[in-house]
C-alpha cells in the first residue's frame, strides 16, 4: 500500500511519505505510506513495507529517547481511533500523535562529513558555513558533532541549507539555541546506542514541534533511513563513501541515470526497490533485535 486514501477520517496533510488525519481538534493519525522521495521527488515506484519499517524503527527510538526530550505520542492506541474495517489499511504503520505547532527549521546534526556536506567543504572547507579543520578525508569523523539546520520547503521544492543566525532569525534566539542543544543531545545519545549494533549514524534530520505550553517536542520520525545516513561499522574506512542502510542506494541509481533531478524521475527497476526495502529491514534488525 503506497498511500493510503480511504481512510473516514479527514485528510489534513500529504507529504513526501506520510499522511495525516485528524481524529480531534488534539489528536491526529500519522501514516507512514511506502511512497520514497529523493532529491526531493517522489518516486512513482513504492518500496514494498517501507513505511511499516519506517514506523518500527521511529517507534523504537521514540521510546529510547523518551527521557531526552518529550514526543508527539498521546498514548493511544490505533484501534482505538479507527474504524475496525479500516484497520488493516494502517496496521504497523500509522501512530496517534498529538497535533503540535511545527517549529519551522529542520534540526540536522552531521558527526561525520558525507553528502552535501563533503561537497561544500571540499570547496570551502565549511559544511553549512561552519569552518571545519583543514585535511579532512571524505566520511572522516567530525571533532565534534555540529548542528546544520535547514528550511522546511514545501513538497516538491528543496530545503535549503541555513546559518544558525539565519535560524535565530526565523525561529528565535532562545528557540534556536534549545533546538540545537537538544538535537545534538538526542543525536549523541543515538550515536552512543547505535555503536553497540554495528551502526555509524553518520547525520539525522530531526523535526520537533511546540505543544499549547509552548513545551519543545519531538515529532514526525526519529533516526530512520530515511532521515539519517547509516553505515554499517565494519565497512567503515575513512576517505572513501561507505555502503549504507538507507536511501543512498536509490540515490547512487538515479545519480547513474545522468537524471536532471526534476520531475518525473526515472523508473524504479523493481529489484532497486527490492533491494532498498533489504537495506532499510537490515537496520531495523541491527538496531533492534
Amino acid at each position: 500500500m503506497s498511500n493510503p486514501t480511504t481512510l473516514s477520517l479527514k485528510k489534513i496533510y500529504s507529504g513526501k511519505v506520510r499522511d495525516l488525519y485528524e481524529i480531534d481538534d488534539k489528536r491526529m493519525l500519522m501514516v507512514a505510506s511506502d511512497r520514497l522521495s529523493a532529491f526531493d521527488v517522489i518516486l512513482d515506484e513504492p518500496i514494498p513495507d517501507k513505511g511499516k519499517i519506517l514506523t518500527a524503527i521511529s517507534n523504537f527510538w521514540f521510546d529510547k529517547l523518551a527521557g531526552i526530550v518529550p514526543n508527539h505520542f498521546t498514548g493511544d492506541k490505533v484501534e482505538d481511533v479507527i474504524a475496525p474495517d479500516e484497520l488493516s489499511l494502517v496496521k504497523g504503520r500509522a501512530v496517534v500523535a498529538k497535533r503540535l505547532k511545527p517549529v519551522a527549521v529542520e534540526a540536522i546534526v552531521r558527526g561525520y562529513i558525507a553528502g552535501s556536506g563533503w561537497k561544500e567543504y571540499q570547496k570551502s572547507g565549511t559544511v553549512c558555513g561552519i569552518p571545519l579543520p583543514a585535511g579532512l578525508k571524505e566520511a572522516a569523523k567530525l571533532p565534534q558533532p555540529i548542528f546544520t539546520p535547514s528550511t522546511k520547503a514545501a513538497v516538491g521544492d528543496h530545503d535549503e541549507n541555513i546559518t544558525f543566525e539565519q535560524c535565530e532569525s526565523i525561529i528565535g534566539k532562545e528557540l534556536a539555541a534549545k533546538v540545537r542543544d537538544t538535537a545534538i543531545a538526542l543525536y549523541s545519545a543515538a550515536v552512543e546506542y547505535a555503536a553497540t549494533r554495528g551502526i555509524i549514524i553518520a547525520d539525522t534530520k530531526f523535526e520537533f514541534g511546540l505543544d499549547e505550553n509552548g513545551t519543545l517536542t519531538l515529532m514526525d520520525e526519529v533516526l530512520t533511513p530515511d532521515s539519517s545516513r547509516f553505515w554499517p561499522a565494519d565497512s567503515y574506512v575513512e576517505g572513501q563513501n561507505p555502503p549504507s542502510f538507507d536511501k543512498q542506494f536509490v540515490r547512487d541509481w538515479l545519480e547513474s541515470t545522468g537524471w536532471n533531478k526534476q520531475p518525473p524521475a526515472p523508473a524504479l527497476p523493481a529489484e532497486v526497490a527490492q533491494r532498498t526495502a533489504d537495506k532499510y529491514r537490515e537496520a531495523l534488525a541491527c538496531l533492534t533485535q
